[in-house]
């Protein structure tokens, strides 16, 4: 047998391995979610006729011609019984793009599709996409909004790094047609981390927006914004209400953003967010939950202290080290399916219910953000739960 064929058998065997490989919950739990034991979507899922020639008369060594980097911080929806995530999907060349994979039951089993989404390009200056947010709105229309990355035009001669973000967006019925429409325009400067609201509010098109001064620092851009827009077709948020600020010393310090739309309940408007913090080893990004008024969804009314999910384990080493970020959250049938990336390398699954989350974000306290109010709230829930050690010594864990 020829090298080429060798090596090809060799590639194929160890992609099945990988795609069919069953997820399991892991037995550790805080009570809020379940973590999953095996990444649900890897470099290792792609499959191999995106980057090997099959050609063996110009690939007699079966080499990778278009190699992939890495699968990370995808969009994610439910259509007729199926799972799908978007993923960004980015080459050994840094260039991401768009893929989408599927799966029957959510938890494993996610296959791309043949191609990569082919997003129309009406922009000669955009040299990069990445982190779609997918919506069904209540038009009728399921709509992608994404960051859209350009080089600065303004920089220094010698300056080849400096970008500028916007918020792209397309829309499809199908995930498999798409049309992409105007950019939004803000009076920020940049923005990243745009999610259209699912639903009209007062007729209008409702916008989460993260301004932010430059590529990387929010600077005066202070936290997940929120603005109206009487189109679509030509988005534009004139007014831009910071709805939940960052804050000094906690895990959304440096900036926040929205992760994907938010969850309708009867208690509120259910969000995932991340939040981010500055570290001697760099930024750390943490997944934290957050509530807001059903009829007024900019105004805020519950904020569950400190993070919800933070990078452990494997999920702190990768390109990006010591980060998660969700982008794409699915609710069926009362079960919450967390898909969130991490360490911009992988991405992973955590479950509950609609009824633990719910519940989780009414009744976790907020952060009283000084050490000694923190301290004297923890003293008086170590309190409540010794008294009720007295009264019933049976729940009493230092006799049990």
């Amino acid at each position: 047998m020829s090298t080429f064929h060798q090596r090809m058998k060799a590639v194929h065997k160890q992609y099945e391995q990988v795609m069919k490989q069953k997820n399991e919950k892991v037995s550790e739990s805080n009570g809020v979610y379940e973590r999953f034991l095996h990444p649900v979507l890897t470099k290792e899922h792609i499959p191999p006729f995106w980057m090997y020639d099959y050609n063996e008369e110009t690939n007699p060594h079966f080499m990778e011609r278009l190699g992939m980097n890495a699968v990370f911080n995808p969009g994610a929806m439910e259509l007729d019984g199926k799972f799908y995530l978007i993923a960004r999907v980015e080459g050994v060349d840094r260039k991401s793009f768009f893929a989408i994979a599927e799966s029957d039951n959510g938890v494993d089993g996610f296959r791309f599709w043949d191609y990569p989404v082919m997003l129309p390009d009406t922009n000669p200056d955009e040299v990069n996409v990445y982190d779609m947010r997918l919506v069904k709105h209540e038009d009728g229309n399921i709509y992608g909004l994404f960051c859209s990355e350009r080089k600065d035009k303004n920089a220094s001669a010698g300056d080849s790094s400096s970008a500028v973000a916007q918020c792209g967006i397309v829309r499809t019925k199908d995930l498999k047609t798409w049309e992409r429409l105007a950019d939004l325009q803000t009076n920020s400067p940049q923005q990243r981390n745009v999610v259209l609201h699912p639903e009209y509010i007062n007729g209008k098109y409702a916008f989460y927006t993260r301004p932010q001064d430059d590529f990387i620092e929010a600077g005066t851009g202070g936290g997940i914004g929120w603005g109206l827009s009487e189109s679509i077709e030509n988005a534009k948020v004139d007014e831009e209400l910071i709805v939940d600020p960052k804050v000094y010393h906690t895990v959304k310090e440096v900036k926040n953003g929205q992760g994907p739309a938010p969850i309708k309940t009867e208690h509120g408007w259910l969000h995932v967010a991340h939040g981010v913090r500055n570290t001697a080893a760099g930024l750390r990004y943490v997944l934290y939950v957050f509530m807001s008024d059903l009829a007024e969804p900019w105004k805020v009314t519950h904020r569950p202290g400190g993070y919800f999910i933070a990078p452990e384990g494997i999920e702190r080493v990768g390109d990006v080290s010591n980060v998660v970020f969700c982008n794409g959250v699915i609710e069926k049938d009362g079960e919450i399916y967390i898909y969130y990336a991490s360490s911009d390398t992988r991405i992973h699954l955590a479950t509950t219910t609609l009824d633990r989350l719910i519940d989780y974000t009414l009744h976790t306290p907020e952060d009283p953000l000084r050490s000694s109010e923190c301290v004297e709230q923890r003293r008086q829930f170590i309190e409540q739960n010794l008294a009720l050690f007295a009264s019933n010594p049976k729940i009493d864990p230092r006799k049990l």
